[in-house]
This record gives structure tokens, C-alpha cells and sequence, in this order.
């Protein structure tokens, strides 16, 4: 009696039902405004910096000089041309190489046989950084949209097959047995079992490759397009405006940052899963 007692005493949550939900969850305002803290910091620093000389105008535009660059960009409507190039160029290559890789994952994660042929040249393959087929790839399509597509398509096919082939075979074997003993076919197991299985696994795997689309993406409108966003960072390079140069990089920062929260709520949806 004495030990269920204690038991029962141990038991008792620390928080009650009725206490308010602010007072149990550290999720508030400061969390919300946390993330702005260092960035206000850095561009008050930039404005005094540049307010009081401390860093010279050739090196380093003031903030003002640079959001209305930006101002410009966007009234003159070059701003949204080259977004948009960047969009379409990152939505059909992040695409292809989720779809790609999904696919291979799979493969990989359900055929041990596929595996010991495939995965080893596969992992040839990635050693080579996305920007080292870049000369090869110039010489077979040329500078076009589809070396665009392709490289984009690469970037985000390997870190989505490494995580489709974890999810897969991560899969519970108790989940397996149960889809035995109800006599599931293979596909109805694969769709029912062991894909919602990997689902989480999967999603980190299609954030990290968005982050690597879109890097590679303005890499490779920096050496070999005439338009995007990394098209605007090396024209203001040639031509040392620095502001179009910094005003270009808050604007790939912005999308990058955005696309990334939407991606890490869609994560979060599929752990909840």
C-alpha cells in the first residue's frame, strides 16, 4: 500500500489542467522575435558603421543605399523578372530531384540486390561536388535551362535518396509482421506501412535537398546565366555596385529563409503523423 501510494504520489503531473497554457510552454513573443535579434543587431551595426566612417562606402554601401537599390529593383520590375527565373529554375530541378530521388530510395530500401549494384556507384557519384559537373555538363547541353535543370535535379537527388533509403529500411519489423498477418501484398504494404514510416525521415531529407538546390542554383546563375538572382549578383560584381550585390543577396536570403520555414512546418506535420 505504502509503495502504490508513493507510486501515485510520483505520478502527479507538475503542472495542473486549469494553469494557463502561457505559463507551461516557453512559446511566446520573445521566441517569436529571437531569430530577429542578431539580424537587427548586424544592421545596426552596419548603419553606424557606415553613419560615422568606421567602414569605408567602397567596401561596404550604407543600409539606405542598398533598400533603395532595392526600391529601384523592384519599380523597374527587374526585380521580379529575375525572381521569378529563379523560381521557375529551382521548381522544376527541386522537383525532378525529389521525385528522382524518392524513386531511388525506394529501390534501394526495398531490393538488397539493387542496392549492391547501385548504391556503390551512387556514392562514386556524390563524392563529386554539383559544381564539378558543371564543365562536362556545359559541353553536352550547353548553358541553357537544361544544365540548370540537371544540376538542380542532382542537388536535391542525393540527399532525398539517402534519407528515402534510411526511412525504408527504418521501417519497425513489428509493422511488417502486422502487415503479414493480415495478408497485405507487397505494394499495399510498401503504400500502407512502410512509406507513412518513412515519411518523417523523408521530409528532412527534402529540406536539406531544397537547401542545396538552391544554393547550387545561385552558383550556377553566377557563372552561367543572363538572368536570376545569381545572374543580378555577379552583374553588380562586374560593374562593383556593391549595393545591387548585397540587395541581391538579402533577396536570396529572404526566399531561402522562407522556403525553409515552409518546409520545416511541413517536417513538423509529418513527425505528427
Amino acid at each position: 500500500m505504502a509503495n502504490n501510494a508513493a507510486r501515485g504520489v510520483l505520478s502527479i503531473p507538475l503542472t495542473s489542467a486549469s494553469e494557463p497554457r502561457s505559463a507551461r510552454s516557453p512559446v511566446g513573443l520573445a521566441w517569436l522575435l529571437a531569430p530577429w535579434v542578431l539580424p537587427l543587431i548586424a544592421v545596426v551595426l552596419w548603419g553606424l558603421g557606415a553613419r560615422y566612417g568606421w567602414i569605408s562606402p567602397q567596401i561596404l554601401p550604407p543600409p539606405a543605399q542598398v533598400f533603395a537599390t532595392l526600391h529601384d529593383l523592384a519599380v523597374s520590375g527587374d526585380l521580379w523578372s529575375n525572381v521569378s527565373a529563379s523560381l521557375m529554375r529551382i521548381a522544376v530541378g527541386f522537383a525532378i530531384g525529389v521525385v528522382g530521388g524518392v524513386l531511388l530510395g525506394a529501390v534501394l530500401g526495398l531490393s538488397r540486390t539493387a542496392e549492391a549494384y547501385i548504391l556503390p556507384t551512387f556514392n562514386a557519384i556524390v563524392q563529386v561536388p554539383v559544381l564539378g559537373w558543371l564543365p562536362f555538363l556545359m559541353l553536352l547541353v550547353g548553358i541553357g535551362e537544361p544544365l540548370k535543370y540537371i544540376l538542380l535535379a542532382h542537388a536535391a537527388l542525393v540527399p532525398v535518396t539517402l534519407s528515402t533509403l534510411q526511412g525504408f529500411r527504418e521501417t519497425p519489423k513489428g509493422l511488417i509482421e502486422v502487415s503479414r498477418a493480415f495478408r497485405l501484398t507487397r505494394w499495399q504494404t510498401i503504400v500502407s506501412v512502410i512509406l507513412p514510416s518513412a515519411l518523417p525521415i523523408i521530409g528532412t531529407g527534402v529540406r536539406l535537398a531544397f537547401t542545396k538546390a538552391w544554393l547550387a542554383l545561385v552558383v550556377v546563375e553566377l557563372l552561367a546565366s543572363s538572368s536570376g538572382l545569381g545572374y543580378l549578383v555577379g552583374y553588380g560584381r562586374q560593374l562593383f555596385q556593391l549595393d545591387l550585390v548585397l540587395a541581391s543577396v538579402l533577396i536570396i536570403a529572404a526566399i531561402g529563409y522562407t522556403a525553409d520555414l515552409l518546409l520545416t512546418v511541413l517536417e513538423a506535420a509529418l513527425q505528427r503523423g
